[in-house]
């Protein structure tokens, strides 16, 4: 059964619900982060409005989340190639 939670990002308060505690974590965790990220543009570019705030705060996560996701790829494709290069070996290798 979900629960009910309410974080604040921006000064504005969203209900949401969670699934799980650990959904929960996630949810509060990435409501933070985006307000220290919201926080350090604010004292950055005083004068922003906020929807401009916001939308920086947006792209950088996203930029990020991109990142981190082309990493995970370029990992990936390494472990395959170790695991064939280890099953070729064992299966030239091992009687």
């Amino acid at each position: 059964m979900d629960q009910k939670i309410s974080i604040k990002i921006a000064e504005r308060t969203f209900n949401l619900s969670a699934s799980s505690p650990e959904q929960e974590e996630v949810i509060r965790l990435a409501a933070e982060a985006i307000n220290r990220r919201l926080e350090m543009y604010t004292r950055k570019n005083p004068g922003k409005a906020l929807v401009e705030l916001l939308a920086m705060v947006a792209l950088n996560e996203s930029f990020r989340k991109i990142t981190l996701q082309r990493e995970i790829e370029s990992r990936d494709a390494e472990v395959q190639a170790l695991s064939s290069e280890l099953a070729n070996y064992l299966k030239d290798n091992v009687k």
